[in-house]
């Protein structure tokens, strides 16, 4: 389910607040994501909350969101691999599970 909403996100599919900073909406809209991105190489998913916890995130929070992609944008691909190999980060999906642009 988190791959195809990043296919979603990849297409279009969700709210740019702008900076890399993305919302979307999960589980037939119960929940919401910010997802953080660094052009199109990855795609972080930053914070999930329940619709019925909160409404929306506040823009101090959005503030720190656009900061926070803006360091995720200089990372090298040696240093995503590092984060992943250090179970900083998890992997949850790949190129490859995306499969061709016409089946996502």
């Amino acid at each position: 389910m988190l791959c195809k909403a990043i296919a979603q996100v990849m297409a279009g599919q969700a709210d740019d607040l702008g900076g890399g900073v993305f919302k979307k909406r999960l589980s037939d809209n119960q929940y919401r994501s910010i997802i953080l991105a660094r052009g199109q190489n990855f795609w972080v998913y930053q914070y999930l909350f329940a619709k019925q916890d909160r409404a929306n995130i506040e823009d101090d929070e959005l503030k720190a969101f656009r900061e926070l992609a803006k360091g995720y944008a200089a990372l090298t691909a040696e240093q995503v691999s590092a984060l992943i190999a250090g179970m900083d980060w998890i992997a949850i999906c790949t190129d490859k599970d995306f499969g061709k642009p016409e089946d996502r």
